[in-house]
């Protein structure tokens, strides 16, 4: 059984349910390991919205071509990207300083030393 068939019979299975992962099996070593893990995001989506995520990436995000592909308009193929994404928590993609970059800022005098104590505090 293909990966993909294996996630359509549990998706078969489930039924849209809430379920829990309790056992992962590293399948280079064997190693087991037990407790209860959270799917990944995108796991958690729909199998047809998971085929159209998967379109759009291997499309490299071209809108234009998702119309060709599913023979939809460009305000259906966003809305459903709309509806996909706020699925979603946002993702913070710029990580905050680490202490050492704070510092340094100050040492430089790029910042006071009020706005590197609340920056500092802000890492806790």
């Amino acid at each position: 059984m293909s990966k993909l068939q294996e996630w359509q019979a549990l998706t078969a299975l489930t039924q849209g349910r809430a379920f829990a992962v309790e056992r992962v099996r590293l399948l280079d070593t064997g190693t087991a390991i037990e407790g209860r893990f959270a799917l990944p995001e995108l796991a958690r989506l729909a199998a047809e919205d998971q085929v159209f995520v998967a379109a759009f990436i291997r499309s490299h995000g071209s809108i234009k071509e998702m119309e060709q592909v599913f023979g939809v308009s460009y305000p259906t193929i966003k809305a459903r990207l709309n509806r996909i994404g706020a699925q979603f928590p946002f993702v913070e993609t710029e990580a905050p300083p680490s202490r050492g970059e704070v510092l340094d800022r100050l040492e430089r005098g790029e910042i006071g030393a009020a706005d590197a104590v609340r920056e500092l505090q802000a890492l806790k």
